[in-house]
């Protein structure tokens, strides 16, 4: 069935309609990964975003519910070149809006010539298509209630007990944290600081999500309000949420980075990571000493460091990805065996 991708400047991209009748709309990303198609899709932090895949082929390897990072497909819809067949299928039986067929190439080039642009995807007519994408309201500014984590704490694994603040978390966070022999207390997004201290945990790490970090007022506040009381960590959302609570700025990126090829010098060791990385936000810090890492394609800052703190922009989960980043779970373990046992003051 025809389908069409139309962005809010009125731009059509003819497709082929893959995935579930009807019309999705958000802002338009691509990530340049060649595989993790199931991990990419049910990524949280892709809420209120429509994917294109820049890879031209798209569900070679089929489907595998074990890698799949949430519970559902978080993003949008999804916008492809060319689609397996049993690929396409996974995503209509889950009512995902999904085309293929589409000229991705010019799709990329478009958003990275003039930005993050809203669209609209779907069967519908395109003047329909093109009044929902101008509909859709922009992601800068507004809280992303939609998947924000858990709503009750769970655990997993055993050992010295580690805190995952949940806004959004990819599951192989915990799943990497457990395997380092922690016991990860995954708690909702709610939390207070207090409320988390009462846990005891030897050290906090808070995670990934969408959306526009400045909103996330709470959030911020609990981490400030952690700061100086245990070991602190973040990764991507949680990065930036650091870089707030010190009393940094964020801003939107031109069109994000997202893929797992992303280049970044560590300044302390001067070693150079390839990452991976889906974010649309980054920390502005003119205070050099705490910046500890520094992407290599735009020289964004992707990681703070303090005593008593750690943040990293990219995801050292890397799922999928390479692992270069891997042993930033490490450091969280040793700090939480090296933490003398938690007691409230």
């Amino acid at each position: 069935m025809q389908a069409n991708l139309v962005l809010e400047d009125g731009t059509v991209f003819p497709g082929r309609s893959v995935g579930a009748e009807g019309v999705a709309a958000g802002e338009a990303c691509f990530t340049t990964v060649m595989a993790g198609y199931e991990e990419a899709v049910t990524d949280p932090s892709y809420v209120a975003q429509v994917l294109c895949f820049a890879y031209p082929l798209i569900g070679n390897y089929g489907v595998d519910e074990a890698r799949l990072e949430s519970e559902s497909v978080q993003a949008e819809a999804v916008v492809m070149r060319t689609a397996r067949p049993a690929w396409a299928g996974w995503l209509r039986d889950r009512g995902v809006v999904a085309v293929d067929e589409v000229d991705t190439r010019a799709l990329v080039r478009r958003i990275r010539a003039n930005g993050v642009l809203r669209c609209a995807v779907g069967t519908a007519p395109v003047e329909e298509l093109h009044a929902r994408a101008l509909a859709e309201p922009p992601i800068d500014g507004r809280p992303l209630r939609r998947h924000m984590g858990t709503r009750e704490p769970y655990t997993v694994g055993s050992g010295p007990r580690v805190a995952l603040v949940d806004l959004g978390c990819k599951r192989s966070i915990p799943a990497r944290l457990a395997a380092t022999g922690l016991e990860v207390l995954v708690v909702p997004s709610s939390w207070d600081a207090e409320a988390i201290l009462d846990e005891q945990p030897q050290a906090v790490l808070v995670g990934n999500g969408p959306g526009d970090p400045a909103v996330l007022e709470g959030p911020i506040e609990t981490v400030r309000d952690l700061l100086g009381e245990v070991p602190l960590f973040g990764i991507c959302l949680g990065h930036q949420l650091l870089g707030l609570a010190l009393g940094l700025d964020t801003y939107k990126l031109p069109f994000g980075h997202r893929g797992a090829n992303h280049p970044v010098r560590d300044l302390r060791t001067g070693r150079v990571l390839v990452t991976v990385q889906n974010h649309g936000y980054a920390v502005r810090a003119d205070d050099e000493e705490l910046v500890s890492h520094v992407s290599l394609n735009d020289g964004s800052v992707e990681g703070l460091e303090g005593d008593d703190f750690a943040s990293v922009q990219f995801h050292p989960e890397a799922a999928p990805g390479p692992l270069d980043a891997l042993p930033f779970f490490d450091r969280i373990a040793a700090a939480c065996r090296s933490a003398r046992t938690f007691v409230r003051s």
